[in-house]
């Protein structure tokens, strides 16, 4: 082997470390978002005087976190690119905590039992969708700009449905939503697993992993959610 082709041989060795390290630090945040989440959640259930801060006084405590929770979503969106790894990480971290707080809620409604099983259902759905979109040939560029209209409407649809009330508007938006969001994880894989060929030890990969580790994250929660909605069962 000469020396060129050591170098290049060098060369691939390392871009295929970086990106093996871009994969496992975007799924490894995303994984820690979700344990941190689990345990947030727990930990507020069982704790009476978070619950009487969230849920008395019409749930105002509730729908002020579900706020905070929205602001956090689009600050970090549109500030990635100036903040420090640290402040993203925190950023997440923090969502994560306050997202938990707030899925708290669904241990008042469904059985604990149908909730485990639908966990299982939306992490093998969530598996099985992100690896076709990190090894599917098809571009998803496309499908992603419709999956994004989808959602739009899907927001829109929720939106209406909350001075509406009505239960069959509620099951197709919950049914959309699981299509929809099983779509985005496909999309959303392969973008990332596209970036990772691009990925370095750079503060900017990092912080990259940590956004595509939110995105991933929101595609999972809202599987679970949709899926709790149509499939759970009610206490």
């Amino acid at each position: 082997m000469d020396m060129n082709e050591a170098y290049l041989s060098k060369t691939k060795d390392t871009a295929k470390n970086e990106k093996q390290k871009f994969m496992v630090r975007t799924y490894g945040w995303m994984g820690l978002a979700l344990l941190i989440s689990a345990v947030s959640a727990f930990f507020t259930v069982s704790n009476s005087a978070l619950l009487k801060l969230l849920f008395s006084n019409g749930a105002m405590g509730f729908f002020v976190l579900a706020i905070v929770e929205i602001g956090l979503v689009i600050w970090l969106s549109s500030a990635i690119r100036k903040i420090s790894v640290g402040a993203a990480a925190i950023a997440f971290i923090v969502y994560a905590v306050i997202n938990g707080a707030t899925l708290s809620s669904i241990f008042f409604v469904y059985q604990l039992g149908s909730i485990m099983n639908v966990f299982i259902v939306a992490a093998l759905m969530f598996c099985g969708m992100a690896v076709y979109g990190a090894l599917t040939k098809q571009n998803l560029a496309s499908a992603g700009r419709y999956l994004i209209m989808i959602l739009w409407g899907v927001l829109i649809a929720s939106l209406l449905n909350i001075f509406f009330k009505s239960s069959k508007l509620d099951w197709l938006i919950s049914l959309v939503s699981v299509v929809l969001f099983a779509g985005l994880t496909a999309y959303d894989s392969q973008r990332i697993y596209n970036a990772a060929g691009y990925a370095s030890d750079s503060e900017v990969c990092k912080k990259a992993a940590i956004f595509g580790a939110l995105q991933l994250y929101l595609d999972f929660i809202n599987i679970f959610l949709s899926l709790l909605r149509l499939f759970g069962k009610r206490r």
